[in-house]
């Protein structure tokens, strides 16, 4: 058995760091290039294109809009799912606004770094004032830097919400209860909307659960996984 880790916006392999370990007795772990294209369509393709024949999927807030798409375009060969912090909703105005709003900069311009006050609110508030974790999570984003940043911002992320039922794999729905940036009820949607799905809700984290309830969330993969393969 294969995984293969996709990340959210701004965000590297690192990301995944504290779970790797964990994850390491399911097989080996592939992550998904998600800096090279501008849609969706064309990062699912990339993912497959590098991907094993058969596999477990993860995807991670931007991640897992990403991961529909891999499954919409090759079901057969995602062995399960694991959608985490993530949603079935479409662009909001203000999400609009800002694609609209950087349009046209360069890289040097559209991106000085990461907002490190924009960084907190995704955490849980007990954690909020990390700096270690914040600045941590800020170097991902230097790392990939400006280029990256204008071509994931500029990504259309169409509503996913009738299509749910297309996905047939077995479905593990994560969200975290602190999350201030993809609701509870976002996950309820897609748990509701994939047939067979099945949801989970961590206490005691916000967003960046792959690094704030690292533990939880690989007991919950393991699970999920091993339950599928009886």
């Amino acid at each position: 058995m294969s995984l293969v880790l996709l990340p959210g916006f701004m965000l590297d392999a690192g990301l995944w760091d504290e779970m790797a370990p964990l994850l390491a007795p399911l097989g080996p772990i592939h992550h998904g290039d998600l800096f090279q294209d501008d849609t969706m369509q064309a990062m699912a393709a990339r993912v497959l294109a590098q991907a094993p024949e058969r596999f477990v999927l993860v995807g991670f807030s931007m991640g897992g809009f990403v991961a529909r798409e891999v499954v919409r375009m090759a079901p057969e060969r995602v062995q399960a799912l694991v959608l985490v912090g993530t949603s079935a909703r479409g662009d909001s105005a203000s999400q609009q606004a800002r694609r609209h709003a950087i349009a046209g900069r360069t890289p040097d311009q559209a991106f000085r770094g990461m907002s490190r006050a924009a960084i907190a609110r995704g955490l849980h508030p007990d954690r909020a004032g990390d700096l270690a974790l914040v600045d941590r999570l800020r170097g991902m984003g230097n790392r990939l830097g400006g280029a990256v940043f204008l071509r994931q911002s500029l990504l259309t992320r169409p509503a996913f919400d009738t299509r749910l039922a297309e996905i047939t794999c077995p479905t593990l729905v994560v969200a975290a209860a602190q999350d201030a940036l993809r609701s509870v009820a976002e996950s309820e949607e897609l748990a509701t909307g994939i047939p067979g799905a099945r949801l989970h809700i961590i206490e005691g984290s916000g967003h960046m659960m792959p690094i704030e309830a690292a533990d939880e969330l690989a007991r919950l993969i393991l699970d999920f996984v091993g339950q599928t393969e009886t």
